[in-house]
């Protein structure tokens, strides 16, 4: 007997065990709950499972044991418990389970393997589906936008099946002009699609209808306001390609989150993303490695260093997906949780990456491990914190945002938490501030965040700077309003031959759109090729 549930959520959502459909609760909420744990397949904070499908005046908690103990219900019978819930956080345990996209997404993503015409054509079948249909809910943003997101996911699985359908040499040009077609449908303003489709329809002997779908496209560009690459008229008149089908390598690199354990009994996240040697990035405050991949903060950056390495970060304690709940908040204990990840993966020799208080965290742990560290690098960051040498009158506007965040962190309106953005990114897009803003709340809370800026006022590693012994390069930005240009330059200065790249800009927390931030990547680069690491 098949012990394995296979789970369809391309369509509407249903589960079958040894050939018999399971019947699902018939409450939308409840089934939503099971895919959203289904699909994501990593553990949830109950306070993000609660803001994710319910509203406050609804008893969320409640709701959220309520549709626990049905699906725990329904599962009973096919497989052992496979919800894993304490009284932080729940996960599905996705072993017994069978997931329909999963198949196909390791199908398409595999650069290596070869797929035969009567699985593509299967896969663009499937795909076609709308995921999860009749799933959505509309009066709950977050969910909604999680899902918007997954079915975009979807559509670039499809576009990929078709792409490779359309320029597959075992398929008759009838056929392939019929993917390329849909190629087209979906995907409107690609160049390679309209030149597909052109290019099979020209060697069909089809040349009117090429020139009438080059025409269509060309006005639909222009009537866009969108440029093209491509001559289209002498593209007409070149001798039409023959394609050979090569699988693409996947762009999208999926990370992996877990968790390992500090020696006073706190859990850290901890993800890992791309392949070759590692590079690990010390936490620091206002990380959440289930939201901040794709961010319009730092997710540039982290893409960049997942391109050629296996990149690896991890969510500090009372911060992210790690601990809340933690007796300590404090400069040791920061360095205690990277102690915690790096001996979790058994890492050998890696550069260390610190951003703002991560630099004193990454500069601590090079001291006390320098067998393990080939290089730091540190942007934003500073020796000593607020309350060390700073004058009065900073010391009196720190405490000023200290009593700030106790009554405003955790409040609806935004006011408070968009005051504390502009600070971090004075010259980021509106869009930009406004996901800050609500991820500051996400990520920690107010308690919480009073605890992580009285323990930065009290960072000192300014007596460690000198015994630094690896390859160091220091950034910092010239109109920094976090950490002053003055204070980035103290760190180059005090390690032993540190380069120092001071940056034109505002931010406290480079953003990708600025020129800075290329400067800055392309210094990476080139310290770490200097050094073969």
């Amino acid at each position: 007997m098949d012990k394995r549930i296979v789970v369809n959520v391309l369509g509407e959502l249903t589960l079958s065990h040894d050939g018999h459909e399971i019947n699902l609760p018939a409450s939308r909420k409840t089934r939503a709950l099971l895919a959203f744990l289904c699909l994501t397949a990593r553990p949830h904070r109950r306070e993000r499972l609660c803001e994710l499908l319910w509203e406050v005046p609804d008893d969320p908690r409640g709701a959220l044991r309520w549709s626990l103990s049905k699906l725990r219900g329904v599962l009973k019978g096919s497989v052992e418990s496979p919800i894993m819930a304490d009284r932080e956080r729940v996960q599905l345990d996705m072993a017994p389970f069978d997931l329909d996209l999963n198949r196909i997404r390791a199908e398409l993503t595999d650069a290596a393997r070869v797929i035969s015409v009567a699985q593509l054509r299967a896969f663009a079948s499937s795909l076609e589906a709308e995921l999860l249909d009749g799933l959505d809910l509309p009066n709950q943003p977050v969910y909604q936008a999680w899902l918007v997101a997954e079915r975009e996911e979807v559509r670039l699985l499809r576009l990929n099946a078709l792409r490779r359908l359309a320029m597959h040499t075992e398929i008759e040009l009838e056929e392939g002009a019929n993917w390329a077609r849909r190629w087209l449908a979906l995907e409107p303003f690609s160049e390679d699609a309209a030149k597909a489709y052109v290019n099979i329809l020209r060697r069909l002997g089809k040349l009117e209808q090429a020139e009438r779908v080059v025409t269509e496209f060309t006005a639909q560009l222009k009537q866009a306001g969108i440029s093209t690459t491509t001559d289209f008229d002498d593209y007409l008149q070149a001798p039409p390609q023959i394609y050979s089908e090569q699988p693409t390598r996947a762009k999208l690199r999926r990370q992996k989150i877990n968790f390992c354990q500090t020696s006073d009994g706190v859990r850290i996240a901890y993800a890992t993303v791309g392949s070759g040697s590692p590079i690990v990035k010390a936490a620091n405050w206002l990380n959440h490695l289930e939201l901040d991949w794709d961010s319009p903060i730092w997710g540039d950056l982290y893409h960049v260093l997942a391109r050629e390495r296996e990149f690896i970060r991890y969510d500090e304690r009372g911060n992210g997906l790690s601990d809340w709940d933690v007796d300590e908040i404090c400069q040791e204990v920061f360095v205690r949780d990277l102690e915690t990840v790096v001996d979790e993966l058994d890492l050998e020799r890696f550069p260390l990456l610190g951003i703002s208080q991560g630099c004193a965290v990454s500069i601590e742990y090079a001291v006390r491990h320098p067998e393990r560290v080939s290089a730091l690098i540190l942007i934003s960051g500073y020796a000593s914190g607020w309350r060390i040498g700073a004058s009065p009158e900073e010391q009196e506007r720190r405490e000023a945002v200290i009593t700030l965040t106790k009554h405003g962190w955790g409040a609806k309106n935004a006011a408070y938490r968009h005051i504390f953005s502009q600070t971090f990114m004075p010259d980021a897009k509106p869009q930009a501030l406004d996901w800050f803003d609500e991820f500051q709340r996400q990520t920690t809370s107010p308690e919480n965040a009073v605890r992580f800026q009285q323990a930065f006022g009290d960072i000192d590693v300014r007596d460690l700077l000198s015994q630094v012994n690896v390859p160091t390069i220091v950034f910092h930005s010239r109109h920094d309003q976090r950490i002053s240009l003055a204070q980035g330059r103290e760190l180059a200065i005090g390690i032993p031959n540190a380069r120092f790249v001071p940056l034109e800009s505002n931010n406290h927390i480079l953003l990708g759109h600025e020129p800075a931030w290329q400067v800055c990547v392309d210094e990476i680069g080139r310290f770490l090729a200097e050094h073969n690491l």
